[in-house]
C-alpha cells in the first residue's frame, strides 16, 4: 500500500445471486460446492440454443420495496437497492444522524451495470408495438432503465450526498466500481462508499444476444454441470443475474466506532488489452499487466498472494487467463490456489466483480477457499491448482480478484484479511 494514503475497510456486504440472498445463504452454497444454475423460468426458452441460466429465484423485492415502486424500476435496480440495504445493515451505519455516521456529503455510491434495464426495454418495445405510444410506454420508462439509477436510487434512499456514479465496463463493472470507490476514500474525498455491480439480463433479448454470439453453454440437460471453467469440455458461460455490493469505509473511522471489519482493500489496477471487441489478447498480456499493476499498487510481491478468484468464465478465455496468471506470478503460480466461483453461480456480467470481491473477503475472513466445481476433465492448457470440486480450509492473508470485460477492459482487486 502506498505510504500516506488512507486505508479502506470493508464493513458491509450485500448479495443477491442464483445461490441465494445475503451473505450466509451464499456462503453456505459456496463452501459445499453447490450450483445455482437451472432451467430458465422467466420466459419460454424453447426456441433458444441455451435454455439454462442462473436466476435469483430466492429474491423477493417486497422485502425492500413497496409494491407500487416495482413498476418504477427494472429488476437490476431492485437488486441494487436490496444489496445496498444489506450492506448498510451489516455495517451498522443504518441510522440517520447517528454520532458515528459521517455527514451525507462524505458518503457516496458507485454501483454500475453492464447492460442496464434490458427486460424493461424489451417489454416496452413490445407494448409500444401493440398499444402505441400513448398507452404502451410508461412515464417511468427512462428512470427504470438507465444504468445510473441503480446508484441514484441508493443515494436517495440512504441520503448519500457525496459522489454518485455508475461505471459501465461490461464484466469488469463491479470491480471497477469498487476500485474507484476505494481510491476516493484513499484520497480523502469521502469516508464511506457503497460500491459494486448489478445485472438482470435473463430475458429473450439478453439470452438471445449471447446465443447469437455463441458465447453460452448449451449443456441444457445438465444445468448444474454446465459451468465448468478450465476443463476440456467447457462450451461457454452460463448467464446469471444478481448483485454484489460492498460498503467501504475509511479504516480509522471504522475501527473508532467498533465496526466489525470484514477485510481490507489494499490494491487496484485497471487497463485495456486494445485488441478485440469481445476476445482477450491471446497472449494474456493485458490481464497479466493488470495483475502486476494491482500487486504494485498494494506493495506486494507475487508470492504474498494466497488465493486468486479467477474471471474463469468457462470459455476459451480460461486458457488465456491461465497464461496471464503464470506470467504475473512466475514460479509462485504452481503453488497458488486459483478458483472460479462462476462454476457455481454463473456469470453475473456487470455484477460479477462485486460478487467475486465479496467472495474473496469472505474466503479470507473465514479461512476457506471456495472450489471450482465440475472440474472433471482438466484442459492441458489450464494447468494451475483450481481448488477442484471441494472447498479447501486454509488461512491466507491476501487474495486477488480478476475481472475482464468485452472491449478488452481489465480490473484487478487485491484484498487483505482483517484478522
Amino acid at each position: 500500500m502506498q505510504h500516506g494514503r488512507r486505508r479502506v475497510a470493508i464493513t458491509g456486504i450485500g448479495l443477491v445471486t442464483p445461490l441465494g440472498v445475503g451473505v450466509e445463504d451464499n456462503w453456505a452454497k459456496l463452501v459445499t460446492g453447490s450450483s445455482g444454475i437451472g432451467p430458465i423460468t422467466q420466459f419460454d426458452s424453447t426456441d433458444f440454443p441455451a435454455k439454462i441460466a442462473g436466476e435469483a429465484r430466492d429474491f423477493d423485492p417486497l422485502r425492500w420495496l413497496e409494491k407500487r415502486e416495482l413498476r418504477q424500476m427494472d429488476r437490476f435496480i431492485q437488486f441494487a437497492i436490496a444489496g445496498a440495504a444489506m450492506a448498510f445493515e451489516q455495517s451498522g451505519l443504518t441510522g440517520e444522524g447517528e454520532a458515528d455516521r459521517p455527514p451525507p456529503e462524505r458518503m457516496g455510491v458507485y454501483v454500475g451495470a453492464g447492460l442496464g434495464g434490458v427486460v424493461t426495454i424489451e417489454q416496452s418495445i413490445l407494448a409500444l408495438a401493440e398499444k402505441g405510444p400513448r398507452r404502451g410506454i410508461s412515464p417511468y420508462f427512462v428512470p427504470a432503465i438507465i444504468v445510473n439509477l441503480a446508484a441514484g436510487q441508493i443515494s436517495i434512499r440512504h441520503n448519500l450526498k457525496g459522489p454518485s456514479l455508475s461505471h459501465v465496463s461490461a464484466c469488469a463493472t463491479g470491480a471497477h466500481s469498487i476500485g474507484e470507490a476505494a481510491r476516493a476514500i484513499q484520497r480523502g474525498e469521502v469516508d464511506v462508499m457503497i460500491a459494486g455491480g448489478t445485472e438482470a439480463t435473463v430475458s429473450p433479448i439478453g439470452v438471445g444476444g449471447f446465443c447469437a454470439a455463441r458465447a453460452l453453454s448449451t449443456r441444457n440437460d445438465e444445468p448444474t454441470r454446465a459451468s465448468r471453467p478450465f476443463t476440456k469440455s467447457r462450451d461457454g458461460f452460463v448467464l446469471s443475474e444478481g448483485c454484489g455490493v460492498l460498503l467501504l469505509e475509511e479504516w480509522g473511522r471504522a475501527t473508532a466506532r467498533g465496526a466489525r471489519i470484514l477485510g481490507e482493500l489494499v490494491g487496484y489496477a485497471l487497463n485495456s488489452d486494445a485488441h478485440h471487441i469481445t476476445a482477450p489478447s491471446p497472449d494474456g498480456a493485458g490481464a497479466r499487466r493488470c495483475m502486476e499493476m494491482a500487486l504494485a499498487d498494494a506493495g506486494l510481491a507475487p508470492e504474498q498472494i494466497g488465493y486468486v478468484n479467477a474471471h474463469g468464465t468457462s470459455t476459451i478465455a480460461d486458457a488465456i487467463e491461465t497464461r496471464a496468471i503464470r506470467g504475473a506470478f512466475g514460479e509462485h503460480a504452481d503453488k497458488l490456489p486459483v478458483s472460479s466461483t462462476k462454476s457455481m453461480h454463473g456469470h453475473l456480467l456487470g455484477a460479477a466483480g462485486g460478487l467475486e470481491a465479496a467472495i474473496c473477503a469472505l474466503a479470507l475472513q473465514r479461512g476457506v477457499l471456495p472450489p471450482t466445481i465440475n472440474h472433471e476433465d482438466p484442459d492441458p492448457e489450464c494447468d494451475l491448482d483450481y481448488v477442484p470440486n471441494t472447498a479447501r480450509e486454509v488461512r491466507v492473508e491476501y487474495a486477488l480478484s480478476n475481472s475482464f470485460g468485452f472491449g478488452g477492459t481489465n480490473a484487478c482487486l487485491v484484498l487483505r484479511s482483517a484478522e
